[in-house]
């Protein structure tokens, strides 16, 4: 009788030990299935889309790679279920790439077509340097508003923003030559010509200031 007890205590305790295992290890596959799901489905997401969700599509990614990394833990096939995980985690990583640096791409021309704006006024607005909308009429105070606007703003600007400046001031230049021919007054012209004398050395000083300001930065 004691036999038969104890043979069925232990059957008992058996099948407790399966019962778990077959638990843990349905877990483990569900949460490596949820994980591939979830990478699988975000990689279909439109770049637009996901550049404007990519906080919350990093966040629940980090979630659900964890959830998996802990179930697999206590599987049997752990190796296996080890492995389709970082695979997923490169397939992840390589999206992750594209929408980053696409992301950086947008925030870089942002800021450009916020610094065309402030310097030329809306008439700027795209990646068009022939300033066809300048002419003898409105070129001094172009060149008015763009000098005084670095000058008010040029304690703000990083290196770049002097290279995009320093274009922009390139174009108006190569404009006012076909300008010219139009008939600017002789008082336009010397006022443009104090504004040029005024921007050359601001730019050269503040740009150099720049430069030194982001190697220090660097360094740290």
């Amino acid at each position: 009788m004691k036999n038969i007890k104890l043979i069925f205590g232990i059957l008992t305790v058996a099948v407790s030990v399966t019962s778990c295992k077959n638990k843990d290890q349905k877990q483990a596959e569900k949460s490596v299935e949820k994980y591939e799901m979830y990478v699988d489905s975000i990689s279909k997401v439109a770049q637009k889309d996901a550049m404007g969700n990519w906080e919350k599509i990093e966040a629940k990614y980090a979630e659900t790679k964890v959830e998996a990394e802990i179930a697999i833990e206590k599987a049997e096939n752990k190796e296996e279920l080890s492995t389709i995980i970082n695979d997923y985690s490169l397939k992840y990583d390589e999206f992750k790439t594209t929408i980053v640096a696409e992301k950086s791409k947008m925030e870089v021309t942002a800021g450009t077509s916020k610094i065309r704006i402030s310097l030329l006024g809306n008439s700027a607005i795209g990646n068009d340097m022939q300033f066809a909308w300048v002419n003898k009429d409105n070129i001094l105070g172009v060149y008015d508003n763009f000098v005084n606007t670095v000058e008010k703003n040029k304690n703000s600007y990083s290196r770049e923003d002097w290279d995009e400046i320093k274009l922009l001031y390139e174009a108006i230049d190569t404009r006012k030559n076909k300008v010219e021919k139009e008939g600017i007054t002789g008082e336009d012209n010397r006022k443009i010509a104090g504004l040029k004398i005024k921007f050359a050395p601001m730019y050269t000083v503040n740009r150099m200031g720049a430069k030194s300001e982001e190697n220090s930065e660097a360094k740290k």
